[in-house]
């Protein structure tokens, strides 16, 4: 009897569990940014305060936003095909670096083999998820913050390479650009639906590039 009480409960508290958890297949996240810096001229950072970047899911398809002062890159994902592109924006340049499954593995090579430490005791309430606390590692020695939710899972694991393998949703999260700490935290997440056409590769009006002569004008530049 007692083997049966003790089953029943086990169960219970996995149904429970799995009721909490919502599967986010289709839907927009905005994360809004705030940058640290030890730096002497602050001025530089304050231009990146309150960048937004706007995730918009639908299956196995992404977009990604970011805007900044200086301008707009739109990243554009389908994992089931394994193409899409990354498109640029500043100023009167607009360029369009198309991408197959192999570019997407190599412009992610840095987080091949990351694990995810939990930080156990360290929790906080984020756009209305508890989230948890973990330490990335990657192979390079580096590490950064991560608060994540297990509320809220993502049918589409891969729009974002660098959290692929994390046991849950990303709702905060860090990033170094040169000698600034930047950090991504989210403000909004929305279940509507997602109009097809934002995953749709502009026709005209962007200069193309392969992702080889993208890496090849950086080293120019």
């Amino acid at each position: 009897m007692c083997k049966v009480v003790s089953i029943l409960s086990l169960l219970l508290v996995f149904n429970m569990h799995l009721r909490a958890q919502t599967v986010l297949s289709e839907g927009t996240i905005v994360y809004f940014t705030t940058v640290q810096t030890g730096s002497k001229e602050p001025q530089l950072a304050d231009m990146f305060d309150g960048v937004t970047t706007t995730i918009f899911l639908r299956g196995n398809q992404s977009r990604t936003e970011m805007v900044t002062p200086l301008g707009t890159t739109v990243t554009l994902q389908n994992n089931a095909t394994g193409t899409g592109a990354v498109l640029k924006e500043f100023g009167n340049q607009k360029i369009m670096i198309q991408m197959n499954r192999n570019d997407w593995q190599e412009m992610n090579k840095k987080y091949e083999g990351i694990v995810f430490v939990d930080q156990p005791g360290d929790t906080k309430k984020i756009a209305g998820y508890e989230c948890k606390k973990a330490t990335a590692k990657l192979k390079d020695g580096s590490s950064f913050t991560v608060y994540y939710t297990t509320e809220l899972i993502s049918e589409n694991k891969d729009y974002d390479y660098q959290f692929k393998n994390l046991p849950g949703f990303p709702l905060e999260y860090e990033s170094s650009v040169g000698n600034y700490k930047v950090r991504y935290t989210a403000s909004r997440i929305s279940f509507d639906p997602v109009p097809v056409q934002k995953f749709a590769l502009p026709k005209s009006g962007y200069r193309q590039l392969t992702f080889e002569e993208s890496k090849n004008l950086q080293k120019e530049n």
